[in-house]
């Protein structure tokens, strides 16, 4: 299925050619499951997101990894390359197809035992787990990101980030509500929401970036009590 807020770049599209096919390709087997992923028109994080990935886990070293929408399984497994001998990764979906489609990922790639994969509603999961975990990767339903966040900062230890993938929506975030169709909405409300609370809070440290359709990084600072 085509993921259309991939091809609507939020920068100029020949920067976007630059950074999606002049980068460093992944090696091995998981390079090979990305480029089939492209070509199949698999909705997988794209190549500037993943190198900046990359890059970003082998400075912080992570050992314990949630992630909120697995999909494929493809980024898992890239992020379970960096949490170490002794390091896991934890990943939520709800859907019959992805959830069967990353099981084959990770057998694929000898990493059931590296990978955890909850099946269900992450509104159910979430509340299950205690972590903490050093990184959380959140790209799933963008209009239940506002409702997934204080779970999220109470699984996050100190310290630790929370990146949230596509919250540019296409490039149309700041837009005036009555120019966005009216199926998208919701979800530009809800984004719109979910900004001004990370950006505003007084207990984290946020960054904007402009990978795929929009990247925010997000430290808590302290213990949030509230």
């Amino acid at each position: 299925m085509r993921n259309e807020m991939m091809h609507r770049p939020v920068v100029k599209p020949e920067l976007v050619d630059f950074m999606r096919n002049k980068q460093k390709k992944i090696q091995g087997e998981l390079g090979v499951i990305e480029e089939e992923a492209h070509i199949a028109g698999v909705p997988i994080i794209p190549h500037e997101t993943v190198v900046f990935l990359q890059f970003f886990l082998d400075q912080i070293k992570p050992k314990n990894i949630l992630e909120i929408g697995t999909a494929i399984g493809f980024s898992s497994s890239l992020m379970a390359q960096y949490v170490g001998a002794d390091g896991h990764v934890t990943t939520i979906d709800r859907f019959d197809v992805m959830i069967r489609k990353a099981k084959v990922t990770y057998e694929r790639l000898g990493l059931t035992d590296k990978v955890t994969l909850l099946e269900g509603q992450a509104a159910e999961v979430l509340p299950t787990l205690t972590g903490p975990y050093d990184f959380i990767f959140m790209d799933s339903a963008k209009s239940k990101y506002i409702e997934f966040l204080p779970e999220c900062l109470r699984l996050l230890r100190v310290g630790g980030v929370l990146m949230v993938d596509d919250v540019f929506q296409a490039g149309t975030i700041l837009d005036p509500i009555e120019e966005i169709p009216r199926s998208q909405r919701t979800i530009h409300r809800k984004l719109n929401q979910f900004l001004e609370t990370v950006m505003t809070h007084p207990d984290l440290t946020s960054s904007l970036l402009p990978l795929g359709d929009g990247v925010i990084m997000i430290t808590k600072e302290r213990e949030i009590t509230e």
